[in-house]
């Protein structure tokens, strides 16, 4: 009985570490991704990518984030989810910097079926990587947030924990503004 409470003890002193780590970490993918809808006028008039190629990078971006969830959420059952996780966000960032890349050497303008390969590519590869948020961030909450008291509180832990995705949108459009306002190189 003894350990058992010292058991309980230590998951809550952990839990809120837990809620924390997984609310950045999702929160910091919502921000990655509103960043780019933000820009996208201008990915269309600075950086010459064409309206269709835009659609396109949406359209296998959730291609690949829905087939990506079912991955991801087996992938999180199976290994270490704080490893799948820090893989995804890892990922997330390498695509992000490679986008970087690809418009400051001016990719489009190289060759227009390279540019558009390359900006297709990678946000295919980005959907897979951002998928690791949502199945395996709310394993790992699930896995935390299991004792008694928890399940009374369920639905208020795990509604404030959602408010990642809003907050990382709203905060990365404060900051895309900012940024698009001062005309600082993106």
């Amino acid at each position: 009985e003894a350990d058992k409470a010292h058991n309980l003890s230590r998951l809550k002193s952990y839990q809120w570490w837990a809620y924390f780590v997984t609310f950045g970490a999702y929160f910091m993918a919502h921000f990655s991704r509103k960043c780019y809808s933000t820009v996208k006028p201008q990915l269309k008039s600075e950086a010459g990518l064409d309206q269709n190629v835009l659609s396109e990078m949406d359209s296998v971006f959730m291609f690949t984030y829905a087939i990506g969830s079912f991955i991801s959420g087996r992938l999180g059952d199976t290994y270490r989810p704080s490893t799948i996780i820090a893989i995804g966000l890892l990922g997330s960032g390498i695509c992000l910097i490679a986008m970087i890349i690809g418009i400051l050497f001016d990719f489009e303008g190289m060759s227009t079926a390279f540019g558009n390969f390359f900006y297709l590519a990678t946000y295919f590869v980005f959907g897979f990587f951002q998928s690791t948020g949502g199945p395996v961030g709310t394993a790992i909450m699930g896995n935390w947030f299991c004792d008694n008291e928890s399940h009374k509180n369920r639905g208020l832990i795990f509604g404030t924990w959602t408010c990642h995705q809003y907050l990382g949108d709203i905060i990365a459009a404060i900051v895309t503004a900012i940024i698009l306002h001062y005309k600082i190189v993106y």
